[in-house]
């Protein structure tokens, strides 16, 4: 329920460049990070689906996988505001927010170690080395992108981030049987 109240807050986010083209001036690193957590939060629904084969559920588990959620709607929230008009376009706003979307997204990195020990030592063993590789870089990315500007850097995150999403649930997701 609540990655659904994301994705839709994604897409009304995004529909709505398509029906007000002029009320807000669009900027492309956040318009990837939208495309990017609508990816995250399709992701996170499949990998919550793996829990479906976890005996023993308790309540503990079910609060932690619905706070993770509102994790993830959070972030959506953050990049789709009721109205940006105290800014000059989604660019301004994304920089005066990105404290808060970038430390909320390095926090879900962190919850995700959790989440793939919920799955079991079975679950941890399966995505290998690149898991915690992978989750301890996007934390250090996701810090630095918290206090730097820098436009280049920015677009570089977004686009390889989205990159090597693709590429990761390609890779992790098209093997299972």
């Amino acid at each position: 329920m609540v990655v659904s109240l994301g994705i839709a807050k994604l897409l009304t986010g995004l529909v709505g460049f398509v029906q007000h083209p002029t009320r807000a001036k669009t900027y492309g690193v956040h318009l990837a990070w939208s495309a990017s957590m609508l990816l995250m939060l399709v992701h996170f629904w499949w990998w919550e689906f793996r829990l479906s084969h976890l005996h023993g559920w308790h309540f503990a588990t079910y609060a932690f996988v619905v706070y993770y959620a509102v994790m993830f709607f959070a972030l959506c929230a953050l990049l789709f505001p009721d109205n940006v008009d105290e800014y000059d376009g989604y660019e301004g706003y994304f920089h005066s927010r990105r404290r808060w979307f970038f430390g909320l997204l390095a926090f879900t990195f962190l919850l995700d170690f959790v989440d793939a020990a919920i799955k079991g030592q079975g679950r941890l063993l399966e995505l290998g080395i690149e898991f915690p590789i992978r989750n301890v870089a996007y934390i250090g990315l996701c810090i630095t992108a918290a206090f730097v500007r820098n436009e280049t850097f920015h677009r570089v995150f977004a686009g390889g981030n989205l990159a090597y999403q693709v590429y990761w649930i390609h890779r992790t997701y098209e093997t299972l049987s």
